[in-house]
C-alpha cells in the first residue's frame, strides 16, 4: 500500500529522513557501482548543478517573455551543441528538450509535419536498423509511422544494403546511431548519408549517448567515424546533455542542418479562448531548474573539463576492455567507439556472472541476443574501481556454469526478467510497469 496524503503537514527534518531512508535501497552510484542510468562528474560540479537548479526550479520555460534569462541559456546551450557537432550556424538550429526519447520524437515530427505540409499524402516510413534505441518505435507508434527493421552486419553496425532495400518513395527519414546504445558501435553514417542524400529522404542521427562525448575523444586523438553534420546527408541530430554532457537529468538536445525543419517542429493552437498557444516542443510547461543546470554545467566544464574527463574515461575503458578480453573465453562485442560496451563469453553462463557480481554489489544490465552484459563508464569508474570489478569479475566466472538455458534477462528501464518461457514479453513488461505504479515493487 501506497502512503497516503497526511492529514497534517510533516515537519521538513521528517521528511528528509525519510527520503534518505528510501534511497538506502538505491545502488551505491556513487561508488562507482552501477554501470548504467547515472552520469557523475565529481561532487564540485554536482553541488553547482544543484545550485544552479534551485536558482530557477520555479521559472518555466513555456514564456520566454517571462523568463527572458531561460530563452537566453537555451539559445546558449543549443549553440555550443551545434557548435560540437560541426553545424554550419547561419543555417543550422535546434532546441532542447528533457531527453533522448523526446528529441528523436520531436525530430520524426518535424519530418512527418513537412511532409504534411508539401502535400504528400502517404503515411510517413521510417527505415531504422535493429539497434536503433526504442525511441524511434515510440515516436513512430504516436506520429503514424509504418517502420522498417533493418539487420546489422558482422560487426555489429547497421546493415548499408539493406538499409537501401528498405527504402520507399513514402520513406521520411532514416535513423541510424552514434553509437548505438547495444554495443557501442557507430553506425556507417558517411555511407548512409550518401545514400539518404541521393533518395531526398532524411537522416537523423540518435547521438544521445555520443554527441557530448565524441567530439572531446576524437579531440583526444582517437579513431571516430564521421556522425556529425560533417556528413552532408545528416539533417538532424539528437544529443543528451544529461549523459556524457554532465548536465542534470531532464535535458536534452535536437538539432537541425536547417532551421526550416525545425519549425516543423513546433506546435500551435489558435482560437483557444486562453489565447494563441505555440510550444516548441512535446512538453507545454519546461522546468527553467534543468536549462540553468545544463547551461551551468557546460560553463563550468568548457572544453579542458571534457577533454580531462574523456580522457580518464577512456584510460579506465581500456584497462576494462583488455581485463576483460583477458579472461577465458571472454570478449568484447564489436569494436566500440567509446565508453560504452557490450561483453560475452564462450565457455560462461553470462547471466550467472551478472548474479554473482550483483551479490557482490555491483548493477550490471543484462542483455539478449547474444547473451551478454553491458557496461558504460563513467568518472566515478576509477582506475581502482575497474581493478575491483575485473577482480570480481574473475571469481564470479570461476564459479559460473556453462552456456545453458537462457534464465533470463532483466527489461532495460523497467523491473522485469523476461525468460525464454515467457510467451508474452510485452505483458510481463507491462506487467512490472503495473507493480510500480501500484506501488508493488519489492
Amino acid at each position: 500500500m501506497t502512503s497516503p496524503l497526511p492529514d497534517k503537514g510533516l515537519d521538513p527534518a521528517e521528511i528528509l529522513a525519510d527520503l534518505e531512508s528510501l534511497g538506502t535501497r538505491d545502488v551505491a552510484w556513487r561508488d562507482g557501482r552501477s554501470w548504467s542510468l547515472v552520469y557523475h562528474a565529481g561532487d564540485d560540479h554536482k553541488e553547482l548543478l544543484d545550485a544552479a537548479y534551485r536558482l530557477y526550479a520555479s521559472t518555466n520555460g513555456l514564456s520566454p517573455s517571462a523568463f527572458p534569462s531561460l530563452a537566453t541559456m537555451e539559445a546558449d546551450i543549443v549553440a555550443v551543441a551545434l557548435d560540437l557537432l560541426r553545424a554550419d550556424r547561419s543555417t543550422a538550429g535546434g532546441t532542447m528538450a528533457s531527453g533522448g526519447t523526446e528529441s528523436i520524437m520531436l525530430a520524426l515530427k518535424a519530418y512527418r509535419d513537412r511532409r504534411v505540409a508539401g502535400g504528400e499524402g502517404t503515411r510517413p516510413h521510417l527505415v531504422v536498423p535493429v539497434t536503433a534505441h526504442p525511441a524511434f518505435h515510440k515516436g513512430a507508434q504516436l506520429l503514424g509511422y509504418d517502420v522498417t527493421v533493418t539487420g546489422i552486419g558482422e560487426d555489429l553496425r547497421a546493415d548499408l544494403a539493406q538499409i537501401e532495400a528498405a527504402l520507399r518513395p513514402e520513406t521520411t527519414v532514416v535513423g541510424a546511431s552514434a553509437p548505438c546504445y547495444p554495443y557501442g558501435v557507430i553506425d556507417p553514417i558517411a555511407d548512409i548519408g550518401e545514400l539518404a542524400a541521393d533518395r531526398g529522404t532524411g537522416l537523423h542521427i540518435d547521438a544521445c549517448l555520443g554527441g557530448f562525448a565524441l567530439p572531446f575523444i576524437r579531440r583526444l586523438g582517437r579513431d571516430v567515424a564521421p556522425f556529425d553534420f560533417e556528413v552532408d546527408g545528416v539533417t538532424s541530430i539528437s544529443a543528451d546533455l544529461h549523459k556524457y554532457g554532465y548536465a542534470a537529468k531532464g535535458a536534452s538536445t535536437v538539432l537541425y542542418r536547417d532551421r526550416d525543419l525545425r519549425r516543423h517542429q513546433y506546435f500551435t493552437h489558435i482560437g483557444w479562448p486562453g489565447g494563441s498557444f505555440g510550444s516548441p516542443t512535446l512538453l507545454g510547461s519546461r522546468n527553467g531548474g534543468v536549462i540553468a543546470a545544463a547551461w551551468a554545467g557546460l560553463r563550468h566544464l568548457g572544453r579542458d573539463g571534457y577533454e580531462s574527463i574523456f580522457a580518464s574515461i577512456m584510460d579506465v575503458t581500456d584497462r576494462l576492455r583488455e581485463g576483460i578480453t583477458a579472461l577465458d573465453g571472454f570478449s568484447i562485442l564489436g569494436d566500440p567507439a567509446m565508453s560504452v560496451m557490450a561483453f560475452g563469453s564462450r565457455h560462461h553462463d553470462v547471466f550467472a556472472v551478472a548474479d554473482t557480481l550483483e551479490e557482490s554489489g555491483w548493477r550490471i544490465d543484462r542483455q539478449r541476443d547474444p547473451d551478454c552484459l553491458h557496461l558504460i563508464v563513467n568518472p566515478t569508474h576509477t582506475v581502482d574501481v575497474a581493478d575491483a570489478f575485473l577482480a570480481d569479475l574473475r571469481a564470479a566466472a570461476a564459479a559460473a556454469p556453462p552456456p545453458g538455458k537462457n534464465r533470463g534477462a532483466a527489461a532495460y528501464g523497467v523491473v522485469a526478467e523476461l525468460g525464454d518461457d515467457d510467451t508474452d514479453v510485452a505483458a510481463a513488461i507491462t506487467d512490472a510497469l503495473d507493480r510500480v505504479y501500484d506501488g508493488r515493487l519489492k
